[in-house]
């Protein structure tokens, strides 16, 4: 039986993590880093990931790459993966994501494209990349889902919630087809207090939006918790399920929403 410090340890390995400028992502590369993973970080906010990468550089002792990639082009996906081949990462985590309100009769094609592109299709071809070429050698996927995809609560994410519904199914797809070598498993937050959240929550009041204050307070208000969770709560939940303490969860969904989904 291994020692508690060795399974939860992902030295020698790495990770790649989409959206790891800011919230959940770079909660999660900074966790990754502690637990002594070298790190491929992808975002498309450089300044953002040069700062991420400079500290954790100053904190840990590890290998840490950036890289600018449009999620939304599958062209830049495809020249990631050019880049990285022979050096492929062990652990995949898909975290980036966008969510952006618009009413569902307004709704165009363009604006769906993009909302998909980024948050489901970005995730499809990342692991299809990964899966390709770790399916001998075996590895870790953990896609970022929403509460949304379960449980609708706020007007104007119709889109969203199709998109995020749509990451579960390919996840527990990807664990069917091929846990034999690959564990995929998916992280379903809610109520995380993100530098995405507390801006949509000051632009709110600033503009005096009583329809979005009004879905603010209700959802606190729902919370069994009675609060909103830190980026690093869900992070040690994506860091569970990278390491050996849970090799033997494969297609789960795991909520991370102070409870949530349960109300």
């Amino acid at each position: 039986m291994k020692p508690l410090h060795e399974l939860i340890s992902l030295s020698g390995k790495t990770a790649l993590i989409t959206g790891a400028a800011s919230g959940i992502g770079k909660a999660t590369a900074f966790r990754f880093a502690e637990a002594g993973a070298d790190l491929y970080l992808v975002d498309i906010n450089e300044e953002g990931l040069n700062l991420v990468r400079e500290r954790i550089r100053e904190k840990f002792n590890v290998n840490v790459e950036t890289f600018r990639i449009d999620l939304s082009k599958k062209p830049e996906i495809d020249l990631l993966w050019e880049q990285l081949k022979g050096r492929e990462p062990d652990i995949l985590v898909n975290n980036a994501g966008v969510y952006w309100f618009k009413d569902f009769l307004e709704v165009d094609e363009a604006f769906y494209r993009k909302v998909m592109a980024i948050n489901l299709d970005s995730v499809f071809w990342m692991c299809q990349h990964f899966v390709r070429r770790r399916k001998e050698r075996g590895g870790v996927v953990i896609n970022v889902s929403s509460i949304e995809a379960f449980l609708p609560f706020a007007k104007g994410l119709v889109h969203y919630d199709a998109s995020k519904l749509g990451v579960v199914a390919l996840t527990r797809a990807i664990a069917r087809e091929y846990g034999k070598r690959i564990r995929a498993n998916v992280v379903v937050p809610g109520g995380i207090e993100t530098e995405g959240v507390k801006r949509l929550k000051k632009e709110a009041i600033m503009k005096f939006d009583m329809e979005k204050i009004a879905i603010s307070f209700n959802f606190n208000a729902r919370l069994p918790m009675g609060r909103f969770g830190d980026p690093d709560e869900v992070a040690r939940v994506i860091l569970f399920l990278a390491s050996d303490l849970a090799s033997y969860v494969n297609g789960a969904i795991i909520p991370v929403d102070g409870g949530f989904l349960s109300t």
